[in-house]
């Protein structure tokens, strides 16, 4: 199952995509082609799979941003039995 994205801005400076997971959901492969910050609605901890099949665990805190670079290539999935969203601001 696919988590659901909703874009709140999308202009020629920004993109701001809310991200929720229900357990089970994952957003799908995708590669990252702008730099973004993700800013945590609830906490919880979503799995990051990367392309060479490594899982990695992201603990997530309501509030606690963090930033990461263009060109992360990864499925994120919800194997937690409660559900987890963060706003994911784009910056172009």
């Amino acid at each position: 199952m696919d988590a659901k994205s909703t874009v709140f801005e999308d202009n020629d400076r920004v993109k701001v995509t809310e991200w929720r997971f229900a357990p089970g959901e994952e957003t799908g492969w995708h590669k990252h082609e702008l730099d973004y910050t993700v800013v945590p609605l609830t906490t919880g901890v979503l799995t990051i799979v990367e392309k060479s099949g490594t899982e990695l665990l992201n603990n997530i805190a309501i509030g606690i941003p963090y930033f990461r670079y263009a060109g992360a290539e990864h499925n994120v999935v919800n194997r937690s039995e409660i559900e987890v969203a963060f706003m994911e601001i784009e910056i172009k």
